[in-house]
């Protein structure tokens, strides 16, 4: 069942947080995972949230974005990531488009 992943990301140190960038796509793909959405311009809706950069990941099932964000790979990653932003995050279950139901349901 494919989930998203978003993430609202303030980041508090650029050239740290450039590393970040150039170092996890690889990691994100070995999993399965594909970004949707990496940062771009966040046009408010009916009420402003407050928002300062967004990032939405696919991953096939959220074992896999488990497995992805708990992996030996990416610890070393997720160090740069903590040490030059902060971040909330939280994970969710797409539908099946063939009867907009939520998958497994």
């Amino acid at each position: 069942m494919t989930v998203y992943v978003i993430a609202d990301i303030e980041i508090t140190d650029q050239d740290a947080y450039a590393e970040y960038q150039k170092l996890v796509p690889p990691i994100i793909e070995k999993f399965g995972g594909k970004y949707l959405v990496r940062g771009g311009q966040i046009i408010s809706g009916e009420s402003e949230w407050g928002l300062t950069r967004i990032v939405m990941l696919e991953f096939p099932s959220a074992e896999k974005a488990e497995e992805y964000a708990t992996s030996d790979e990416y610890a070393p990653i997720a160090a740069i990531r903590h040490k030059s932003a902060t971040s909330r995050s939280f994970m969710v279950e797409g539908i099946d488009s063939s009867t907009d139901a939520p998958l497994g349901q």
